[in-house]
């Protein structure tokens, strides 16, 4: 997910797998780290589609645009984002008006003891307003506090690096959802999904820094395993989660590329990497269907 980006702190925990956005100054800028992520090809005759798994934040100074990775970005006709530039824009004002509840309800009536101490730490640098806010909303606002704290910045970030390449050579960019269509995913969830979700993510505060930092470092290895264990182990013990923020999308974006797969040229598909790996990601979706396809970084 990308939407978080557009209220300038990153997005959160491992859950949404790159929802990381942070502005940090050029002083901050620390030395380059190499990063190889992984990246798969899909072909038939007249098409190629590269499927590139994102982060939307990263530590300042990667380098992730090498290798075949640049290629990719030089041979793409056009670029495929989750989000489009001009909805990421959109997106902060979306979060505005789908955020606050009906009627406020105190935090600490919504979590147990040691989830309530996790998210009074979280907030000691600036209070949330979280007792005005739907559950899901809290739960965005903390990720984006901890992604802050583990110095992940969306100037970094992939989607930032291509949309000002294909910018500067004049090629199109679109995107696979709008804001608004992208943050309902989370209001839609049910309240014992979306309190399930907030307290085990205010539980884990203690580790969710370093949490952050593991997933940063997987996609930089190119490590599909160690990153879909990463996203399971927080999606697997709520299952609605899963199902609306990952396979269900899954699902979509795979037949979108069956579809694009009907059109000549070439096609760059940037999303977040949790959703190219594991046994619902794209990728072996596609294979599941029938087609070919290469892991080509």
């Amino acid at each position: 997910m990308q939407a978080g980006r557009a209220f300038r702190r990153p997005w959160g925990r491992r859950l949404a797998a790159a929802l990381l956005p942070l502005l940090l100054t050029a002083c901050q800028a620390k030395p380059a780290v190499e990063a190889r992520p992984a990246m798969w090809l899909v072909a038939d005759d007249d098409t190629r589609i590269y499927m590139l798994g994102t982060m939307h934040a990263l530590p300042a100074g990667t380098d992730w645009d090498a290798g075949k990775v640049a290629a990719a970005i030089g041979q793409a006709d056009t670029l495929m984002l989750e989000l489009s530039p001009q909805q990421l824009a959109e997106a902060g004002a979306v979060f505005r008006d789908l955020a606050p509840r009906e009627a406020p309800l105190a935090i600490g009536a919504r979590l147990p003891a040691k989830a309530l101490a996790g998210y009074r730490a979280l907030e000691a640098d600036e209070p949330f307003g979280g007792d005005g806010l739907d559950d899901w909303a809290v739960l965005v606002l903390m990720g984006q506090r901890v992604a802050q704290h583990a110095d992940l910045s969306p100037a970094d970030g992939v989607e930032a690096g291509l949309t000002a390449a294909f910018r500067r050579a004049g090629k199109p960019i679109h995107g696979l959802e709008s804001a608004k269509a992208q943050l309902m995913l989370f209001e839609r969830l049910d309240p014992a999904t979306q309190r399930a979700l907030l307290v085990r993510a205010a539980a884990n505060i203690d580790h969710a820094e370093q949490d952050a930092r593991a997933m940063a470092a997987a996609w930089s290895r190119g490590d599909a395993a160690a990153l879909a264990k990463i996203v399971n182990e927080d999606v697997d013990a709520v299952p609605a989660a899963r199902k609306a923020l990952l396979t269900d999308r899954n699902r979509r974006w795979t037949a979108w590329v069956e579809r694009r797969l009907d059109q000549p040229g070439t096609v760059l598909m940037a999303v977040g990497a949790g959703h190219l790996v594991g046994d619902d990601g794209v990728p072996t979706m596609l294979a599941a269907a029938g087609y070919k396809v290469v892991r080509v970084q």
